[in-house]
């Protein structure tokens, strides 16, 4: 095994050392016993926790929340190398299929809690709005009746990342106030009606929440990184407190608000050192334009999105051709080998919008699907696990390199390579595993595709 694959398992054992070790061990005092009824248990959580909180400068913060996401930090958000599974075995114990091996539904029974001398006697709502250290989280959420009610109530256990009054303070006061519809959003965001406590988290790649984007049309859903800063969410929310049990459900706290993320075609924009030479293919082709539009309607998607270094595989002849004005159709129909429209694919969900019943996947150790691109001609995506890691393969070559970019509109999934169409479409021989490919092998490959695109993006 090369020295390289190492590196994945020495990142990830190096990202579950704690980074503040008296905060997690007060944390892990105040969920095995609960105080006397006179004090807030999330009080006592959130004490060192507040104290230790690290701001981000105003600069940084600005740029989060207006794009919904740290997008910088997504693209740290995943310490494999593309060879990290090379030598493991590729063949899972389960057959391919199309479709998980099993369906598990969210988990709404009673919440599990550890040891202690006294039961929870709070909702998660009465938690929140009386501890001094999220009462302008509290503020906002008394504004919505509603949201209160389900709070207080048993119809879910829930999971709320709760904001500690110190993110608040990152927000820029020079922005405008956002409409009360943005807002119910992004309260929204932090609430998940799944049980989640601390241990199911770090197990976890994404997690659903309560908001419900129009064009995704399944839950929003929040993404779980480990890293060497300790737990995060959506890359840039550091968990600073875990595991605060209600009579309804779980709070952990965090600490910068979680924005609801822009669309795929933002992110994209957002990251022109990983995503230039693909903005600029999309905006040649007017595919940009087409997901920009609202003339396209759909329910979510996913993006297998190629980085500047997967262009720079094909080599100078292809990529000069492909730019050029002879090359543009082929360069189209490229793209949309890329797109999947209204399947969306989460390393641990799947939402299929075409069928009356979408699929959730709680995190199979192997699973197959096939599917269908913009292009007409299906990908085939095989994920599987092995122990905490995780293994993405499109076409049976090329890798998912950075997983689960959330979008309003959808997934990124940035891939290690340009997806080509096989030589045969019909029998899927000669897939492209990355060796030396002509101008005139490339142009054949994509010739039958060139005006059979069977989806509208």
């Amino acid at each position: 095994m090369k020295f390289t694959q190492f590196i994945p398992f020495l990142s990830l054992a190096s990202a579950f050392v704690i980074t503040d070790e008296e905060v997690f061990q007060e944390i892990e005092k105040s969920g095995r016993h609960f105080l006397d009824t006179t004090q807030n248990v999330l009080d006592d959580a959130l004490n060192k926790a507040t104290e230790a909180a690290k701001t981000v400068g105003e600069n940084v913060y600005q740029k989060i929340h207006h794009a919904g996401c740290d997008v910088e930090s997504w693209l740290e958000g995943s310490p494999y190398v593309d060879d990290s599974f090379e030598e493991l075995d590729d063949e899972p114990h389960h057959p391919p299929h199309h479709g998980p091996p099993h369906h598990k539904k969210p988990h709404h029974g009673k919440p599990h809690h550890p040891p202690h001398h006294q039961k929870p006697n709070m909702s998660v709502y009465e938690l929140i709005s009386k501890s001094k250290y999220t009462t302008k989280l509290a503020k906002l959420i008394d504004e919505y009746d509603d949201l209160v009610e389900a709070l207080n109530g048993t119809k879910a256990n829930y999971t709320v990342f709760a904001p500690i009054d110190s993110a608040f303070e990152k927000i820029p006061e020079h922005g405008k106030k956002p409409s009360k519809e943005f807002l119910k959003n992004l309260l929204l965001y932090h609430v998940s009606d799944s049980f989640y406590p601390a241990g199911r988290v770090l197990h976890s790649y994404t997690i659903p929440t309560l908001y419900i984007p129009e064009d995704l049309g399944h839950a929003q859903r929040l993404t779980v990184r480990v890293s060497l800063r300790g737990p995060t969410i959506n890359f840039y929310s550091k968990v600073v407190a875990v595991n605060i049990f209600g009579t309804n459900g779980v709070i952990h706290g965090v600490d910068s608000i979680l924005v609801p993320p822009p669309r795929v075609v933002d992110i994209i924009d957002l990251l022109p050192g990983e995503f230039s030479t693909l903005e600029l293919a999309l905006s040649k082709t007017g595919l940009l334009d087409k997901m920009n539009s609202t003339k396209y309607p759909h329910e979510g998607g996913t993006f297998f999105a190629p980085s500047n270094f997967a262009f720079k595989k094909l080599g100078p002849k292809i990529n000069a051709f492909l730019f050029s004005k002879f090359g543009q159709k082929y360069l189209k129909a490229l793209l949309e080998y890329h797109v999947v429209v209204n399947q969306t694919l989460y390393s641990d969900a799947f939402y299929d919008a075409s069928s009356t019943n979408s699929i959730l996947t709680d995190r199979p150790p192997y699973f197959h699907f096939d599917l269908p691109t913009v292009l007409g001609k299906p990908l085939a995506v095989d994920v599987a696990r092995y122990g905490p890691f995780i293994s993405i393969k499109i076409n049976g070559f090329s890798r998912v390199t950075i997983h689960d970019g959330v979008a309003k509109d959808g997934v990124i999934q940035v891939v290690s390579d340009v997806l080509i169409p096989p030589r045969n479409s019909a029998t899927d021989e000669g897939l492209w595993m990355g060796e030396e490919m002509s101008i005139e092998e490339f142009k054949e490959r994509l010739e039958s595709f060139l005006d059979e695109g069977n989806q509208e993006l």
